[in-house]
């Protein structure tokens, strides 16, 4: 018998290892992307080519932003990247969040080479600002997706999320039209300390982490 509360307390101690291992490396993770994204909330405000993100960032109800989205393949190929949601409460025009989320999409065809992009989608619209809060959604099928006008007098497209992307490498563009968003629910968990949902990151408010606050500036500041 003893030898066998002895077993139990070993293996209980393992998973709890485990688990607070996981829970470190979900932590590192989450704070690198967030890092990486206030990255590119500067990398594309300084971009010439950016004029029209610039001048309407601070409109847009809702970002994605994803550091790094990476995409590669031969004959089948596909792309990934992690990044954070922010929503705009439009009542006292603040940011909440980040909320993390993945995303990733699968594809069939003659490819060559790849590419890693910086991200950033903007819902301009009720329903892409959903989508976004939403624990998973598909763009193209639950939101209308279109590239974001780049260059001088460039025009935007009336569609619910606008996709801008820095990118370099053998695949001209990257879209993330098709592609699965989903909801990192491992790193809300770490990063705030307790199970949380989109929701409560992005619509009540209901948790905050000081190490986010240089994003949420850099993000308010626009094109400052």
């Amino acid at each position: 018998m003893f030898g066998l509360l002895a077993l139990s307390s070993v293996a209980l101690g393992s998973v709890q290892a485990l688990a607070s291992d996981d829970a470190a490396k979900d932590k590192a993770e989450a704070v690198k992307v967030v890092n990486g994204s206030v990255t590119v909330l500067k990398d594309f405000s300084a971009d010439p080519n950016m004029t029209w993100y610039r001048d309407n960032i601070t409109k847009a109800k809702a970002v994605l932003i994803i550091p790094t989205l990476v995409k590669a393949g031969f004959i089948f190929g596909g792309s990934g990247g992690t990044g954070v949601v922010l929503a705009r409460d439009e009542a006292t025009n603040t940011w909440k969040g980040p909320s993390f989320a993945t995303a990733a999409s699968v594809s069939w065809g003659f490819q060559a080479g790849g590419s890693a992009a910086q991200v950033v989608m903007m819902a301009m619209t009720d329903k892409g600002k959903d989508a976004l809060l939403s624990n998973k959604f598909q763009a193209g099928a639950d939101a209308s997706v279109a590239a974001g006008p780049v260059g001088a007098g460039a025009q935007a497209a009336t569609v619910d999320i606008l996709q801008f992307t820095r990118t370099k490498g053998l695949f001209g563009g990257l879209s993330l039209e098709g592609s699965v968003i989903a909801v990192r629910d491992s790193l809300n968990h770490a990063y705030f300390g307790k199970p949380v949902t989109p929701v409560d990151i992005l619509v009540k408010g209901d948790v905050r982490n000081p190490q986010a606050d240089v994003l949420i500036k850099q993000l308010t500041a626009g094109a400052k």
